[in-house]
């Protein structure tokens, strides 16, 4: 990215109250709102005075995003237009600036407009009207560095190769002379080598052979590098720089593979949106995501379902060795002629912004679970191919024998759970692959969903269908580690989200995350969480709230205990403590089975009958003979204590956020899952709380955002009637 200043303050909103950018056009309640009431025409205005360091250079406004048809004028006359609201545009200022104060306006339609994707039809997510993204002001030389695209050819050779190809802007079709130097950077700025080529025309071809001690990017070593390009031309200098990683990624018949080795891919879908903001976060929630993703969840790729997401969260999963699986925006409509352009354009669009992420590793150019279309289709696969010849393309269907114009045959799989419909199949994790695919031979094949839908879980729901919500993941993650043809699977999905009337509970939310909208785990979170290396950190979470009649009939068995360990003891009450390993009868091809203690384990006085007294329990979790991590339940939990626990203590003055979750405690210091009562949120200082004021627990624990209005000290204040008062202080700077 080239240098670029802060756009995003002093707008007014609808001509009557100033805001910042992110900004979302209606706040909406948790649930059970009109999603309609966004869906009309918003307007934003600036007033902006041009400085005179601006005379004589290229001078625009960078939308990183808008939803959904945005039109911009300045002083009146409208200068630029926007039909997609998931990728950036620019509105060129230069030569339309008067002396003086100038005014920006800005109209977003958040109207479902069926001329734009992925409007048309029904789509199960919303799409929430506003500058939801950043604004930059970018001041630039008259001929300036617009775009690169960096490959890096034969990567697993000794010596490395880099090649660039970089884009040259001319607006004011200027005479092109001069020299483009380019410097290759490691991560802490040092010059590993330089080059320079002569300027013939829009773009320049510049790179470095014979490259020696190059790191490559690797999912547990992230190495990333720099291109630094300089423009010299007799209209003024320009730079820019773009980051970009060495690695290399191929899906095969055999599955994927990365840097020339086998890895299955086990992931999450991740929609961008957030209770009450929207999609209006910034950059630190676009980054806690990513990293909730890959630390607390351990993923190795995610979905960026069902549109192009923040530049942000890329370039943390950049960071961070988070794969992901891009795609255009969409949701099984496919329009009329000018919808499919439009879509063909969102394909070049999500390209030319995100080509050089090395966490990129597939382009998703179908629209979600659509039909067959051969001649759109082909459409967007040679454009992709034209545009990246390094990145396999894919397309989720979910239907069967679908036409393969992609590169990998990319399917959501929700047979699990169709044994229930009726029919003589008996209870399947997924299809093989030919049966989806009606080929005779093995194509590259992924799983991008299952799960979902097919069995909806709420956190607060009872013990035992969240027990299966678990078993669902664990089955279709086992059938996938179990065949090498397979080059991974995607669930859906990790967060709960808003949606339509038509989708979801009724109440506008749809309960398919492992994870609420707050973030907060449920019990299946663990499921991935567990495959994780025990090295990196030991997991153990008993699928159960440790109580006696919360079962159908009573008890806690079977109790399935998610762990990375190779070892569980359970300790109920005086009883003798028992030892258990994982379940590999069940489980044979997961990293790491889950330990799963039945009725036959124990005696009646082991675990008790109905009418004898509940007792405290403690399961420890064994690496190498080894305690490693313990969880303690008591068997008379009361309300002891609230928590509060913000995400980080120190935000930005500009508008930053950070999560805060507060929690009703046991004395033992867990979450009660049934603790329901309300609790008042006061927020002093230099940040303001997105969403109410006084809420519901639900399962236990409630959360909301801060968004920094300046700089000072923040305090949160949470109240309770019966757990009384828990503060946290912040500082904003």
């Amino acid at each position: 990215m080239r240098p670029l200043i802060d756009f995003n303050s002093g707008w007014l909103f609808e001509g009557r109250e100033e805001v910042r950018l992110p900004h979302t056009a209606l706040e909406l309640p948790f649930s059970y709102f009109d999603e309609k009431a966004y869906q009309r025409p918003f307007t934003y205005e600036k007033r902006f005075t041009a400085g005179p360091e601006w005379q004589g250079r290229e001078v625009s406004i960078l939308f990183e995003g808008a939803m959904a048809d945005a039109r911009v004028s300045l002083n009146g006359v409208e200068i630029a237009s926007h039909k997609d609201g998931y990728t950036p545009f620019e509105a060129r200022l230069t030569g339309r600036l008067a002396p003086g104060e100038n005014v920006l306006g800005v109209t977003v339609d958040g109207s479902e407009n069926p001329e734009i994707p992925p409007f048309g039809g029904q789509i199960d997510y919303l799409t929430y009207a506003g500058l939801y993204r950043e604004a930059w002001l970018v001041v630039t030389a008259p001929v300036f560095i617009a775009n690169a695209r960096i490959e890096t050819p034969e990567v697993l050779a000794a010596k490395k190769t880099v090649r660039a190809r970089v884009e040259l802007a001319n607006p004011q079709d200027l005479p092109l002379a001069g020299t483009l130097r380019a410097r290759l950077l490691a991560a802490d700025g040092a010059e590993i080598a330089s080059a320079a080529a002569d300027i013939a025309g829009a773009s320049v071809e510049i790179g470095f052979e014979g490259l020696a001690g190059i790191a490559l990017w690797d999912i547990d070593d992230p190495v990333l590098y720099r291109l630094a390009l300089t423009l010299e031309s007799p209209h003024g200098t320009d730079e820019a720089a773009f980051r970009f990683g060495f690695r290399s990624a191929e899906f095969t018949p055999e599955g994927f593979f990365l840097n020339g080795r086998p890895l299955k891919l086990r992931g999450l879908n991740r929609h961008q949106s957030f209770p009450y903001a929207g999609y209006a976060l910034g950059k630190s929630a676009q980054e806690r995501d990513a990293e909730i993703l890959k630390r607390e969840l351990k993923l190795n790729m995610v979905r960026t379902s069902h549109y192009p997401q923040s530049r942000y969260f890329l370039d943390r999963c950049d960071e961070l060795g988070l794969l992901v699986f891009e795609e255009i925006p969409g949701w099984q409509h496919i329009g009329g002629a000018a919808w499919k352009d439009e879509a063909v354009e969102n394909v070049r669009r999500m390209i030319t912004r995100d080509w050089n992420h090395p966490a990129i590793v597939i382009w998703g150019v179908r629209i979600n679970e659509s039909g067959d279309d051969h001649e759109f289709y082909r459409r967007t696969n040679a454009l992709a191919r034209e545009l990246d010849p390094t990145r396999a393309t894919g397309g989720v269907r979910f239907i069967t024998d679908s036409e393969l114009l992609e590169d990998v045959y990319t399917m959501n799989d929700f047979i699990l759970g169709q044994e229930e419909w009726g029919g003589n199949r008996p209870r399947t994790p997924l299809r093989p692959q030919q049966e989806v695919t009606g080929l005779d031979h093995a194509v590259p094949y992924m799983i991008t969903e299952y799960g979902g839908h097919m069995y909806p879980t709420k956190s607060w729901d009872q013990e035992q269908r969240q027990a299966e919500h678990v078993l669902r993941h664990l089955e279709v993650m086992n059938a996938a580690y179990g065949d090498p043809r397979i080059a991974g699977c995607i669930g859906w999905c990790a967060f709960d989200y808003n949606t339509h009337k038509d989708f979801g509970a009724g109440d506008r939310i749809c309960h398919h995350g492992v994870m609420d909208m707050f973030r907060e785990p449920k019990f299946a979170a663990a499921a991935y969480a567990s495959q994780g290396d025990p090295a990196d950190e030991p997991i153990l979470v008993p699928v159960t709230f440790w109580a006696r009649g919360e079962r159908n009939i009573g008890g806690v068995l079977p109790l399935i205990v998610l762990t990375n360990c190779d070892m569980v003891e359970i300790r109920y009450g005086d009883n003798p403590p028992k030892r258990f390993t994982p379940d590999r009868e069940t489980f044979p091809h997961l990293p790491h089975a889950p330990v799963v203690l039945r009725r036959e384990h124990f005696t009646e006085e082991e675990l008790g009958v109905w009418g004898m007294s509940w007792q405290d329990a403690v399961v420890t979790g064994f690496v190498g003979g080894q305690p490693v991590r313990s969880v303690a339940f008591v068997a008379d939990p009361v309300a002891h204590r609230l928590e509060v626990v913000p995400d980080a203590h120190a935000i930005g003055a500009d508008g930053d956020t950070t999560r805060v979750m507060v929690r009703a405690l046991d004395q033992s210091g867990r979450k009660l899952p049934f603790f329901p009562e309300p609790v008042a949120i006061e927020v002093t200082g230099a940040a303001r709380r997105l969403g109410p004021g006084l809420v519901p627990l639900r399962a236990g624990s409630t959360g909301f955002w801060l968004r920094s209005t300046g700089k000072g000290p923040i305090t949160v204040t949470v109240t309770s009637e019966r757990l009384g008062r828990a503060d946290v202080t912040l500082t904003a700077s």
